[in-house]
């Protein structure tokens, strides 16, 4: 049976993240900026629904679905594209097989069957129609300003990277079950939005409403990650992922940089970025590169999370009376 921990980092996409934020260009002061035409996230997302249906054409569940303890295939007039019954996928999607045997996160091949591109794979599938129209409709409301603002380069790297380091993450805590979704890529693009809120933090006007707006989504999207079945290990590190990023590709220039060679020599601005500009890339830089270091290294050679922060699992999931976690 696909359980609640392998139908995903389930909740896919950041919860409660139609509120892509009101800090848009509108909220910073009077700078030179570009405005860029999005492409690439609607790339993305085609991307993600052609995956989606390569897999469920994979699955086959008329063919496949042998068994007749959970029921009969659901929506049978699709044929081959039908899905799972809802008692094994309630999400409206594939078996923990299909998802497993095209790319799923899933540690012990990760680690012992030498698989290391389920790091990257894993973010490309989705549990479910559900999973991927949640996850999709996120990436627009959030991806497209992004990518108007600086570019398909900056958000592109953004997005893959962030997907990798929630994928790092979550295989270092999560080793007993699959994890699929684009959680870790959307989460990273939060945490961008708050670095690149703090970086230029100068050109900002309604800077209070600004970061109290982005500090509340991410507490209220990462608070939800602490219920049972969902993969918080892979948002937390898509998070901090993002979050390092956007003090490294997102900050912008200082008022009156591209028309210094209008202005006198005596008032000319000499430097691109404020020195706090430049001071708060590098340290983000070298702690993403000692992070990425440290996780892909207790990675591959083994390595259980917990074993190392004990108290971690309250990151994933906090037992109540009403649920209780499996750590693993």
């Amino acid at each position: 049976m696909m359980s609640g921990d392998d139908l995903e980092r389930r909740g896919g996409r950041p919860k409660n993240s139609n509120t892509t934020g009101n800090y848009s260009s509108s909220s910073y002061a009077h700078t030179e900026t570009t405005h860029w035409t999005s492409w690439l996230i609607p790339v993305f997302v085609v991307l993600n629904i052609a995956v989606f249906v390569v897999l469920m054409y994979i699955n086959n569940c008329p063919k496949h679905n042998r068994s007749r303890i959970y029921g009969k295939c659901v929506a049978r007039f699709l044929g081959r594209f039908s899905f799972q019954p809802l008692r094994e996928n309630p999400l409206f999607g594939a078996s923990s097989n299909t998802l497993e045997k095209l790319g799923a996160l899933q540690w012990w091949k990760i680690v012992h069957g030498h698989q290391g591109w389920r790091l990257v794979t894993a973010n490309w599938l989705h549990a479910g129609l559900i999973h991927l129209v949640a996850n999709m409709l996120s990436l627009v409301l959030i991806g497209i300003r992004l990518e108007q603002q600086f570019g398909f380069l900056c958000i592109g790297v953004i997005y893959l990277l962030s997907g990798f380091g929630g994928s790092i993450l979550s295989s270092l805590f999560i080793q007993t079950n699959i994890s699929v979704g684009a959680s870790g890529a959307l989460f990273g693009l939060l945490g961008t939005m708050l670095s690149e809120l703090i970086t230029n933090w100068t050109i900002y006007t309604n800077k209070a409403a600004a970061l109290l707006t982005l500090i509340v989504m991410v507490v209220v999207n990462l608070a939800v990650g602490i219920l049972p079945f969902v993969d918080n290990f892979a948002h937390i590190g898509g998070f901090l992922t993002g979050f390092l990023l956007g003090f490294v590709l997102l900050p912008r220039p200082q008022f009156g940089w591209f028309e210094r060679h209008n202005l006198p020599a005596d008032v000319r601005v000499k430097s691109k970025y404020k020195a706090y500009q430049y001071v708060l890339g590098l340290l983000a830089l070298c702690l993403l590169v000692a992070g990425f270091t440290v996780g892909l290294v207790m990675l591959f050679r083994g390595e259980q999370g917990y074993k190392h922060c004990d108290w971690c699992h309250y990151l994933n999931c906090v037992p109540t009376s009403r649920w209780e976690c499996n750590r693993s």
